[in-house]
């Protein structure tokens, strides 16, 4: 009787890469050390920013959350995408809404968690002689709590307005993962409700928390050119530098997506850039955040020392 209040699909079909075994096995090959990438480059940033007090500071407490939100949503999609081509391209219905939950809470969790990171760097550049007091421990915390809980509560909505619509068939989301946007035309049932709420969420965790990343950075850039010195505007610069490239690595794939059918690009294509950052960037933040910083890479070849030692990884790190 629960089944039929609100779905008579017990699985979705996703779109398939390619028809061409050689390619697929390619497809998975590079998606595997991907996610290998992405698991154990962010484990090992909680692992160590956890276990060092020295990096007990603002930054690096919301660097910890951002590498647990990578590891989230990767564990979310990438999975299920590998066994998918290795079998057939299904997907059950419960799994498809357990992937939208989890993989929309992380991602709107971090666009909340960019705007957190900027405003720090505000803060940190613009009123250094209140850094401390502004970006206490408890004033951090509350932060973390405020993105972890309003992602979570928008998602919530967004699920329950999801399971109340009727699928009745067809069944094939045209998409290689589950997402909203994709799941409403499949609905037999009235979706103007559920597209007026993905319409203001994206205005609000995508185009208002844009426009505040850009506020704070304008602050930024204003105080850092008031800086006499080179040597002081390039170390101001540099505490920002990682922060503006993972922003930029997030968002051109997500406004691509939006523009590009206003451009006459092909949905595949937007498909592709979605991979994009549920995929490539979760892989590529801790080398761009974290190993390319010198605290973190003392505290990580204190953790693993053989880092240190050996020759090749002492090269990367």
């Amino acid at each position: 009787m629960a089944s039929s209040n609100h779905s008579s699909v017990a699985e979705f079909t996703l779109q398939s890469f390619s028809e061409n075994p050689q390619v697929q096995i390619f497809i998975f090959s590079l998606f595997l050390g991907l996610f290998i990438v992405t698991f154990t480059g962010n484990s090992l940033i909680v692992i160590v920013i956890s276990s060092n007090p020295g990096l007990h500071t603002p930054m690096y407490f919301f660097l910890l959350n951002l590498a647990l939100m990578d590891i989230l949503s990767a564990s979310t999609v990438v999975p299920k995408i590998l066994q998918n081509l290795m079998t057939k391209n299904t997907i059950s219905y419960g799994g498809c809404i357990a992937q939208i939950y989890f993989l929309t809470w992380c991602l709107a969790a971090e666009l909340l968690l960019f705007t957190a990171m900027a405003y720090d760097r505000y803060v940190a550049i613009c009123q250094p002689l209140h850094y401390s007091t502004i970006m206490s421990k408890a004033a951090c915390c509350l932060i973390a709590s405020a993105v972890w809980a309003i992602s979570g509560t928008d998602i919530t909505i967004h699920i329950i307005l999801t399971v109340r619509l009727s699928f009745c068939g067809p069944n094939v989301i045209d998409h290689f993962f589950c997402e909203i946007p994709p799941l409403l035309p499949l609905s037999c049932s009235s979706t103007y409700v559920n597209n007026v709420m993905v319409i203001m969420a994206k205005m609000f965790f995508a185009v208002f928390n844009f426009l505040l990343i850009l506020v704070s950075y304008g602050f930024i850039i204003s105080s850092i050119l008031k800086i006499r010195t080179k040597e002081g505007k390039k170390r101001a610069f540099s505490t920002c530098s990682s922060h503006l490239v993972v922003i930029a690595m997030y968002y051109c794939p997500t406004i691509y997506i939006y523009v590009a059918p206003g451009l006459g690009q092909t949905l595949k294509e937007g498909k592709v850039a979605s991979l994009f950052y549920t995929i490539v960037t979760p892989a590529l933040n801790p080398v761009i955040y974290s190993l390319r910083n010198k605290d973190v890479k003392i505290a990580l070849k204190k953790l693993c020392p053989f880092l240190g030692n050996n020759r090749p990884f002492g090269k990367l790190i």
